[in-house]
């Protein structure tokens, strides 16, 4: 007897058992412009074994408020955000090779370690909030997202402060699933970079007011330390140097039309929007770069009013 050509189209299991999990997130335009965001099974290596996180668990699909956080996640947030403001703190100290500089190795660590606080309240709202805009509006658009940290980037970012004083870091970005057209996909990239002009503009008049209360309205080279003590103007200053700076920076790096970069999504949805978002990030960082403008001198003036 023949065999029922049929049979070939038949799965050995009608009923399976367990739910697909997601492992890891890629993405491929069609020809009508939708991107379709499949879910591979491949697994991670044992780099992020360093940091104490496994990458090697599967993420399980979730529904739920757009501020639903898994315990994965938050483990992921916690990683990033504690690496970045460790690596910031080495570059405030100018580094592991700056000790010399200091009157002592002591001295070194105390600055180190006051800078730390001031840089996860200044810096590190403009990185975890820009990645939480990406997280709401995937969320809203029906999209799996959940933050991830990359365990290669935070130890080259980590070295390379150590070694030079300088920040250049991937601490990890919101990993989406689902299906998007271009134009959504625009408005996920474009969430980040919003959130930081949103935080840059809201920083210059807080600025201010903080500055002009505290009576911290002085430039940000004195040490945190005098006379055996803390000195807690500069910190104040530096907290609002720094959240305006970073805001503005991080918004014009990541607005870049390349590679995994929001830039090049927004770009790839709407020139238009990319060219004028592009055009207002990287304007008002050459102006602060060449010193022919500087928000956080609008701060200061706001704080003469106090």
């Amino acid at each position: 007897m023949a065999r029922d050509s049929r049979a070939d189209i038949l799965e050995d299991d009608l009923f399976p058992k367990t739910r697909p999990k997601i492992h890891r997130v890629h993405a491929h335009h069609s020809a009508n412009g939708t991107i379709h965001v499949e879910v591979g099974n491949r697994s991670t290596s044992g780099l992020g074994s360093m940091f104490g996180v496994n990458h090697r668990n599967p993420v399980e699909l979730h529904k739920g408020r757009l501020w639903h956080f898994s315990k994965e996640e938050k483990e992921h947030l916690l990683l990033a955000t504690g690496a970045f403001t460790l690596a910031l703190g080495l570059m405030r100290v100018g580094g592991i090779f700056s000790i010399s500089q200091f009157s002592s190795s002591g001295i070194w660590l105390s600055i180190l370690f006051l800078s730390m606080p001031v840089m996860l309240i200044s810096v590190g709202p403009a990185f975890v909030l820009h990645e939480i805009g990406h997280k709401i509006i995937a969320k809203k658009y029906g999209c799996w997202a959940e933050f991830r940290a990359d365990p290669g980037g935070l130890r080259f970012g980590l070295g390379l402060a150590a070694l030079l004083g300088v920040v250049f870091m991937a601490p990890g970005a919101v990993m989406v699933a689902g299906l998007v057209t271009r134009r959504q996909n625009g408005h996920i990239a474009l969430a980040g970079p919003v959130v930081n002009l949103l935080l840059f503009i809201i920083g210059i008049p807080l600025g201010g007011l903080i500055l002009g209360l505290t009576g911290a309205d002085v430039a940000g080279a004195t040490s945190y330390i005098a006379e055996g003590g803390i000195n807690l103007k500069p910190m104040i200053y530096d907290l609002v140097f720094f959240w305006i700076t970073a805001n503005l920076i991080l918004g014009a790096f990541n607005m870049l039309p390349f590679g995994p970069l929001d830039g090049a999504k927004i770009k790839d949805w709407n020139e238009g929007v990319w060219f004028a978002f592009f055009s207002l990030f990287i304007g008002l960082t050459l102006l602060m770069l060449t010193g022919t403008w500087n928000a956080i001198s609008i701060s200061v003036s706001i704080a003469g009013l106090f």
